[in-house]
């Protein structure tokens, strides 16, 4: 006899907990209205040339920012213009996307004109194609 309510009280701890989990599983989270912060980018813009090397401003317009953003630390990637090429590479990172700019270095890339910065924060905004030239590390001649 013991043997069966001890047995009969395991089980019914098993289902309760099982009870528990379903409801913890099918909970909604709550959706908090969220702030998106989309800065246009400024600089670098349509006709910039860099060179690789050198360290540039880049900035962004902070004028229409919401009274609270979600994530406010920014990242600044390389990308390319023609087919949405997202480098692993960041230029600058750990900043406030509240700053208004953010000083890189120019990477050693191969010389082209379609290399656009995306500022990453509470959303991805990407500046106009630029180009970036400078001497290859092949050791090309630079026009």
């Amino acid at each position: 006899m013991k043997f069966t309510i001890a047995f009969m009280t395991v089980c019914l701890f098993f289902v309760s907990l099982l009870g528990v989990f379903a409801q913890l599983a099918s909970a909604r989270p709550v959706q908090k209205k969220r702030d998106v912060y989309s800065p246009r980018v400024l600089y670098p813009h349509n006709g910039t040339v860099w060179s690789k090397g050198q360290r540039h401003n880049v900035t962004w317009d902070t004028s229409n920012r919401p009274a609270e953003i979600t994530n406010p630390i920014g990242e600044i990637h390389l990308a390319q213009a023609q087919g949405d090429i997202i480098y692993p590479l960041i230029l600058a990172s750990n900043f406030s996307v509240l700053d208004g700019r953010v000083e890189v270095e120019v990477p050693w890339v191969a010389t082209s004109s379609d290399y656009t910065v995306v500022l990453f924060g509470d959303s991805g905004n990407a500046s106009p194609a630029f180009t970036i030239q400078g001497p290859s590390i092949f050791g090309d001649e630079w026009p």
